[in-house]
């Protein structure tokens, strides 16, 4: 079979699986010979913290990878190339080294990654290469799913629906790579060296291990095993923090160490049967799509608020602004539940999805600050970063996004805790300064009876901070911040 190169070269980069891949099943199809690397790429590595979980993920997961292309080869010679460098140098040289004709990669819609991909097309382009790229991480993206009036969807509901609607087997379907693996081809001696150590890259090892975050797609079977039977009760469960109620494969999804097609054909079948709880759980993937479709078509939303009249909200500044953040970056706000979660982002990279709308919504409308700001941490701590779904998570909250909770609703921190960790199990586990408190005293400890304070031996400001608002008067305070979009769209 005459194929329409004789070489290639597919770049790996949010996508770092060797099954179910569109832009490396593209390359086998079309290539005689196919050449496969990952770029270290210092531009997003040198401004990151040295202990950084994400790079320690990534770097497991190409060792991961490295072994799953050798035995899909059949080669022991064959593999990943992995560079250290600027992307936008390193693919041209490493393309022209290797003589290819194309490079192949996977579709990443981030601002800064189109314009990686941009000065990377042009260099590719000065030494005659071209590069195609293909959709993988989302099931429907860009322009895909759009109104009947030709515009892409704002509001998530009929957003789904279309999804549900078109969605069929086509969409669904894996990439089958077995039939054309043998064009993997061996690499380059000098390239044969492995995936370089954290230590070479300049990074520390984190807690990753510890933490039982396991890296790759070989560790997502595990995963799947204990969520499917799980995945029925979703629905409920996964409001309770201190229960097994996420798939937690969020962070497998980020880097692509696990086919969305895959998960959403499993999801689509069991909410096809009637699952409540599968049903559910492909409608947080639909958002996930929606998100996507939303950075594509809205680029604007990634730095300013999705809804324009929204930026003239007047936000805390100066000195206390940052003393408030501080505390809510530290876990010291005196909420037990918001310090808790917060406590969990720190020592974990993870947060769990109620409470990342619990400390989002206090943050923005019960210290006042910036939805701009607590979007940047996040950034900086999970592990499962993704632009698109945290800047939609983060405008949901504020109210400023599209199809958000009206700006008059207000999570009381409080009643949320009552509410999804009656019984204080999350809370005792992050704050264990509080663990000797009855549960009645738990969720607020400023409102307590002296007595049950003084028989857990607790004292209030000593043991706890106390708290640095008072939420029905900084709710007052939001209403009145939020006047200047009364008559905004909501």
């Amino acid at each position: 079979m005459n194929k329409a190169f004789s070489s290639g070269l597919v770049w790996f980069r949010r996508d770092l699986r060797a099954n179910d891949n569109a832009a490396l099943f593209h390359a086998l199809k079309n290539c005689a010979k196919v050449h496969c690397v990952f770029v270290f790429d210092t531009d997003i590595l040198e401004p990151l913290p040295r202990a950084d979980r994400r790079v320690e993920f990534i770097r497991e997961s190409l060792v991961d990878l490295d072994s799953q292309l050798r035995a899909l080869a059949g080669l022991e010679t064959a593999g990943l190339i992995v560079r250290h460098g600027k992307a936008r140098e390193e693919m041209a040289k490493l393309a022209h080294q290797l003589g290819v004709q194309s490079v192949f990669a996977n579709h990443d819609d981030e601002p800064a990654s189109l314009t990686r991909d941009a000065k990377v097309r042009g260099a590719l382009a000065d030494v005659g290469i071209a590069l195609h790229t293909y959709k993988d991480h989302v099931i429907f993206e860009r322009q895909e799913i759009m109104t009947q009036m030709g515009r892409p969807y704002s509001v998530f509901t009929p957003y789904k629906n279309a999804w549900l609607k078109k969605v069929d087997d086509f969409y669904l379907k894996p990439y089958a790579l077995e039939p054309c693996a043998s064009a993997l081809a061996p690499r380059p001696e000098a390239d044969r060296q492995g995936v370089p150590s954290l230590a070479d890259l300049g990074f520390e090892t984190t807690n990753l291990k510890a933490l039982h975050i396991h890296a790759g797609s070989t560790a997502v079977p595990a995963l799947l095993q204990d969520f499917w039977p799980r995945i029925a009760k979703y629905d409920h469960a996964r409001n309770y923090p201190a229960i097994k109620g996420p798939s937690y494969l969020s962070v497998h999804l980020r880097f692509g160490t696990v086919s969305i097609r895959h998960l959403a054909r499993q999801a689509y079948d069991l909410a096809q049967a009637g699952n409540e709880g599968a049903q559910v759980w492909l409608s947080e993937l639909i958002w996930r799509d929606f998100y996507a479709q939303i950075m594509a078509n809205f680029p604007h939303a990634m730095a300013r608020s999705f809804k324009p009249d929204y930026d003239a909200i007047k936000w805390e500044h100066g000195p206390h602004a940052h003393k408030l953040f501080d505390a809510w970056c530290q876990g010291r706000t005196g909420y037990p539940l918001v310090d808790a979660a917060m406590m969990q982002i720190n020592q974990t990279g993870y947060m769990h999805n109620r409470l990342r709308m619990v400390v989002a919504s206090f943050l923005v409308k019960d210290l006042g600050i910036d939805w701009r700001w607590g979007e940047r941490y996040f950034a900086q701590h999970l592990n499962d970063f993704d632009l698109s779904a945290n800047n939609g998570g983060w405008q949901w909250a504020s109210s400023s996004g599209c199809d958000a909770q009206p700006y008059f609703r207000i999570f009381n921190p409080v009643s949320q805790s009552e509410k999804f960790d009656p019984e204080g199990k999350f809370i005792r586990r992050y704050l264990p300064q509080l663990a000797a408190l009855p549960n009645a005293a738990l969720h607020a400890p400023w409102a307590a009876k002296p007595m049950e304070l003084a028989a857990a031996g607790f004292e209030s400001g000593r043991d706890y901070p106390r708290p640095i608002v008072m939420h029905d008067e900084a709710r007052e305070k939001t209403l009145a911040r939020y006047a200047v979009v009364k008559k905004a769209p909501l």
